[in-house]
Formats: structure tokens, C-alpha cells, sequence
């Protein structure tokens, strides 16, 4: 496991759209993905520890910001070819284990994750309602580990873009394992 931090907010930046399957059959892209307020992408699977440790937290914000206009979305991108448990039947089973609240599709050529430039899971990447990045930091203060009253750093930026346009000025990057590249 290589963990990395990916770079940090590179505000206004357009988000690149996709066409990708979810879980449930429906291809996903910006225009069917995004909410009123914005949209949040995030890159993540089902082995990695980071992830496994704020799925929950993941599913209580996501839930949270949809009442505040702000939709999510959660894409997969590894090859599961060394890691199974990130395959797309496996997608399935914990999208459903989990009632993940959002479309949760496959980026099986990892185009997207390069058009995103997405280098780790979790890689948060939160968009205004012109679809222009405003974040990309970490989850919470608690890193890996779920710490109580730990600050909410993703849910309080995705709330001020939902009221403002604007993210916060000053993010913390997020930390994760690195995205499983396809041999090429």
C-alpha cells in the first residue's frame, strides 16, 4: 500500500465530464450527476484501508449535502486484475451492504481518473453549480482513524460552495492509497 497525497485545489477548474456504468445499470455523467448547488466527485474502491475507515462518514455527508443541493458521486477507477475486491460485482455488493446514497460507477479504461488527475482513494474533487472545482482537500481532521467532534473539513467547504459558489481558501489534502494503474 503506497499512500500518497494528491495536489490541492486548482480553483475554477472545469470538470471534465464521463460516461460511466453505476452499480444499478444507469450510465452516469455530469449533467445526470450533479445537483442544483454542485457536485461532488469521489475517487475511491472497495480494498483500500482509507477508505474502508470514513466509508460511513463518506455516506453521512454525502446524505447531508444532498439536502443542501450538492449531489455526489463515487467512481472507481483501480484495476481490480490484482484487486479483486474492487471488481465490479464486488461494487455492487457494497454499494448495496452500505446503501451508498450515490451512484457509485466503474472507470474501467481509467480515463477519468487521469482526465481528473486523481492519484489516491479517497481523492475528493467539489464542484460549484457551474461545475467549476472548488475543493480538493480531506474528508475530516481525524485522518484514517474516526476521531469524535473531529472537523468537518469536505462537508463545511461543500456547504459554503452550496451558499457562496466558493470553497475555502485553505484545504488540507486528503491522504489515501495510491489509484491501481493498469500495466500498460
Amino acid at each position: 500500500m503506497v499512500s500518497l497525497q494528491p495536489p490541492l485545489c486548482d480553483f475554477g477548474w472545469n470538470a471534465p465530464d464521463f460516461d460511466l456504468l453505476g452499480v444499478d445499470g444507469t450510465r452516469y455523467n455530469l449533467a445526470n450527476a450533479r445537483g442544483k448547488n454542485g457536485l461532488l466527485v469521489m475517487f475511491v474502491c472497495n480494498h483500500c484501508p482509507y477508505v474502508k475507515s470514513i466509508r460511513d462518514r463518506i455516506i453521512r455527508d454525502a446524505l447531508e449535502l444532498k439536502q443542501h443541493g450538492i449531489n455526489c458521486i463515487a467512481i472507481m477507477s483501480n484495476d481490480p486484475a490484482d484487486y479483486e475486491e474492487d471488481s465490479f460485482e464486488n461494487m455492487k455488493l457494497i454499494a448495496q451492504q452500505y446503501a451508498y446514497p450515490f451512484p457509485y460507477v466503474i472507470d474501467e479504461t481509467q480515463q477519468i481518473a487521469k482526465n481528473y488527475g486523481a492519484v489516491c482513494t479517497p481523492d475528493f474533487f467539489g464542484f460549484n453549480s457551474k461545475l467549476e472545482l472548488q475543493y480538493r482537500g480531506r474528508l475530516d481532521a481525524s485522518r484514517k482513524e474516526a476521531a469524535p467532534d473531529a472537523q468537518r473539513d469536505l462537508f463545511n467547504a461543500m456547504l459554503q460552495v452550496a451558499q457562496t459558489g466558493n470553497g475555502p481558501r485553505e484545504q488540507i489534502a486528503s491522504m489515501g492509497c495510491s489509484i491501481k494503474w493498469k500495466n500498460e
